[in-house]
């Protein structure tokens, strides 16, 4: 990792479908469809909707045979339609699928947890894939790791990592290079570290495969953005990363301009920083600075505080270098200044810009200085920073997945009721999945957990502990509260 100037991770090209990704390419954005996969007429209108967004690659789930054999018709529609957008199939539970899958589409994603290597079916997928000329994404989930992996390592970004590098050295023993790989998880400390442990790996064995970028269950609205631009800027900032998708609890075109707006801020980051102490540096350890424990916005910062503030293009770099290079360890506050008069796009900038800097324990105070702003909102977009950054925790937190072919419920509309419920609830998280398929795992650190479990039917979780079991849905979000009441964590919501 370089301290000192931005220049992107070496990684060698894969073909998607025709979609060239790699470090000599630009930054790819992608989606995902929430439409059943077994439906093709709704299927091909929302691949469309996305890739009129602006998104070239469109993956769509493949949870059964039926699902796998459909795309064979998805894909012949769209090209019908002149669309000649990537396809990739996600596979979960049924590798056997994926050998379908890999008949019809450009690109087969891979959950490690799913597979083993001992048993031949990975190096039987690599060869139908490299017949076709198809790639390969190997997609490690922090909420869905292998039994035997999280028996040995818990579900760490170590963990991770080894369960990545496993399969690569599969790849590369086969000698199949079209292969992508990403580490994702909904707490984006784990997701960060996660990245940055594989580049090392991967820097270590010469590894060059391309890398994707993902916050999963990052929710919707402003949160939901920030909680992206943070892991993702805090990466793509690294010079780690070649596609990335923002996913978020909404209809998946609504991602598309906001992975855009992170992958084009990051296009140039100019100058070089001279780095004097890079030993006071822990990219893959979190460890605070100083000894301030709760990090302050803009409003509440003491006089005595230094103040560090960005001028340049790279105000990433240019602070971390600054912070880096002070003697002592007094506590230090970050400001950037942003002219754009849009909400969205200045909280954006300044989670990619600054979240990183409290990720890492270098920050104490952040003050984003937005003028053509409201200054509330502005004090908003700081603490919704902090709290992606897993820093400071001042509102109620939904760990929401964005929903897919396999959700149960209609999850947009149920993560707006819960929050019209629960949002009062200022030191909680709850976590909202679709099916079971990550949901237990990425809201492990949740507090409550609200989980598909089949069609209108839904279970909760008290952490990681099941409570109840299909639960009628429209008993769910009563039994919730119900729940929360009877643990303790309930106040009345105050006019």
């Amino acid at each position: 990792m370089n301290l000192t100037e931005f220049s992107r991770r070496i990684a060698h090209e894969v073909n998607i479908g025709g979609v060239k990704v790699g470090s000599s390419h630009p930054i790819q954005v992608q989606s995902m469809t929430n439409t059943p996969t077994a439906d093709t007429e709704v299927s091909v209108a929302q691949v469309e909707r996305i890739a009129d967004a602006g998104a070239p690659i469109v993956r769509l789930t493949a949870q059964g045979r039926k699902e796998g054999e459909n795309l064979e018709n998805i894909v012949a529609r769209l090209r019908e339609d002149g669309y000649p957008t990537a396809i990739v199939a996600d596979i979960h539970f049924v590798p056997e699928v994926a050998a379908i899958a890999a008949n019809y589409v450009d690109k087969v994603r891979i959950n490690p947890g799913n597979y083993r290597t001992s048993n031949g079916e990975l190096e039987a997928l690599i060869a139908q894939c490299r017949e076709r000329g198809v790639a390969l994404r190997i997609g490690v989930n922090h909420g869905s790791l292998a039994k035997r992996i999280f028996d040995e390592w818990g579900d760490t970004p170590q963990g991770m990592v080894v369960s990545a590098m496993e399969f690569l050295e599969v790849c590369r023993r086969e000698k199949f290079d079209q292969v992508v790989v990403s580490m994702k998880s909904s707490n984006t400390r784990v997701m960060v570290h996660a990245y940055r442990l594989l580049a090392e790996a991967m820097e270590r064995e010469g590894m060059t495969y391309p890398i994707h970028l993902g916050v999963t269950e990052a929710g919707n609205g402003l949160d939901g953005r920030i909680k992206s631009a943070v892991g993702i800027g805090a990466l793509l900032s690294d010079g780690i990363g070649d596609t990335i998708r923002v996913s978020l609890t909404e209809a998946p075109e609504n991602e598309v301009p906001v992975a855009k707006m992170i992958a084009d801020y990051f296009v140039q980051r100019e100058g070089k920083f001279e780095v004097n102490h890079p030993e006071r540096y822990s990219p893959t350890e979190y460890r605070r600075r100083s000894s301030v424990t709760v990090p302050m916005t803009h409003d509440e910062l003491p006089a005595t505080m230094m103040i560090v503030e960005a001028k340049s293009q790279n105000p990433t770099a240019e602070l971390r270098a600054a912070i880096l290079n002070m003697d002592g360890n007094d506590p230090i506050a970050v400001k950037c200044r942003y002219e754009d008069s849009d909400a969205e796009t200045v909280a954006v900038k300044a989670a990619a810009d600054l979240g990183v800097l409290f990720l890492d324990g270098l920050a104490d105070g952040i003050w984003v200085d937005a003028p053509n702003i409201e200054p509330s909102l502005v004090r908003e977009i700081e603490l919704m920073i902090l709290q992606a950054a897993r820093v400071r925790f001042s509102h109620t937190e939904y760990i929401a997945c964005p929903s897919c072919g396999r959700t149960l419920y209609d999850i947009e509309k149920t993560l707006a009721d819960i929050k019209a419920r629960t949002s009062h609830l200022k030191s909680l998280k709850i976590g909202i999945m679709g099916c079971i398929v990550n949901g237990p795992g990425e809201m492990a650190d949740a507090d409550y957990g609200y989980v598909g479990a089949a069609a209108g039917r839904i279970t909760l979780y008290k952490g990681r502990e099941i409570v109840e079991r299909n639960i009628p849905q429209e008993q769910a979000i009563e039994r919730l509260i119900e729940l929360i009441k009877a643990n303790g964590d309930w106040t009345e919501p105050t006019e």
